[in-house]
C-alpha cells in the first residue's frame, strides 16, 4: 500500500499499564528481553514517528518517562484493562490520529505500523484495528481522535472491550496473515523465553 500524500502526524499511546497478572505481578514492560526492557524495543521503533509519546502506566513512572514525553494513568485501581489506558490518553492526544501498541509486542516491525498508518489515511474518520487471519488484535490499532468522546461515552456506559467500540465508529481491519509472528504477545514467562530461543 502506498499513498500519493505525506501521512498526517500521529500520537503515539504505548500501553504499559497492566497488572501483569501473567508474569506473577512484574511490571511487564520492564521485563528484559534480549538484553532490554520490553518497552523499549517498541519504543525504539516509534520514537522517530512522532513528537508526542505517550505511555500509559500506572506504577514505575520514573522508569517510563525515560522513554516517553508524557506520562498517562488510567486513574483505575481495579486494572480494568486496556481499554483504561486507551480512554486516558485519546483526549491528550496532540495530533489527529493516535497509533496504540502495547508494550508486550516487540517483534512488530515498521511495515505493520506503516500498514496501520496508510490505511487510516486512506479511510479518514475510521479506527484501524490488526486483524491476524480471523481474529482482531485491537490493541494493535490507530484512532482519530476527534472520537475521544465517544470513547469516554462509551466507558462511562460500562464498555470495556477497545473492539467492540472501535467497531461501533466504523472499524476496519489491516489485515495480516494468520499466525503472523510480528504479532507474537509475550505476556507469559514461557512466551518470553520461546521467543528468546
Amino acid at each position: 500500500m502506498t499513498t500519493s500524500s505525506p501521512l498526517p502526524h500521529c500520537s503515539i499511546l504505548l500501553l504499559a499499564g497492566g497488572q501483569g497478572q501473567r508474569m506473577g505481578g512484574r511490571d511487564k514492560g520492564l521485563i528484559d528481553w534480549r538484553g532490554e526492557p520490553l518497552i523499549q524495543h517498541v519504543q525504539r521503533l516509534v520514537r522517530p514517528l512522532t513528537d508526542d509519546l505517550i505511555i500509559s502506566c500506572n506504577r514505575n513512572m520514573d522508569h517510563y518517562a525515560t522513554y516517553a514525553d508524557r506520562l498517562v494513568q488510567d486513574n483505575n485501581d481495579d486494572f480494568n484493562g486496556p481499554f483504561a489506558g486507551i480512554r486516558a490518553g485519546l483526549p491528550l492526544a496532540r495530533h489527529g490520529y493516535m497509533l496504540v501498541l502495547p508494550c508486550d509486542v516487540p517483534l512488530i516491525d515498521a511495515d505493520l505500523v506503516q500498514g496501520l498508518r496508510e490505511t487510516a489515511h486512506a479511510h479518514p474518520g475510521q479506527p484501524v484495528m490488526v486483524r491476524d487471519g480471523e481474529h482482531w488484535q485491537p490493541l494493535l490499532c490507530i484512532i482519530p481522535t476527534r472520537h475521544a468522546a465517544a470513547v469516554e461515552a462509551a466507558w462511562q456506559a460500562g464498555e470495556r472491550s477497545p473492539r467492540r467500540v472501535m467497531e461501533q465508529l466504523g472499524g476496519i481491519a489491516l489485515q495480516c496473515p494468520a499466525g503472523d509472528p510480528r504479532l507474537a504477545n509475550l505476556n507469559t514467562p514461557d512466551l518470553l523465553n520461546q521467543a528468546t530461543l
